[in-house]
């Protein structure tokens, strides 16, 4: 079970992707548990699967994450 504070972490990693003016990134999912973040679903470049970690990241406040998102033409 997760405490509050990584709850809030998942919350806001959720919805900074929620507010990305990619709209690949608006489509992935976020999953936390256990001190870390894992991302999945699928993007079609490198790039974007970089700047979703990336991006996720900026809020993970010490958090691991994980980047399980595929990329695909």
């Amino acid at each position: 079970m997760m405490d509050t504070t990584q709850q809030d972490v998942e919350q806001a990693a959720i919805e900074v992707l929620a507010n990305s003016s990619v709209r690949e990134l608006r489509q992935l999912r976020v999953d936390g548990s256990s001190n870390k973040l894992e991302l999945s679903g699928r993007v079609r470049s490198f790039y974007h699967k970089q700047l979703a970690q990336e991006t996720v990241l900026a809020v993970a406040a010490g958090m691991q994450v994980v980047n399980q998102v595929d990329v695909s033409a």
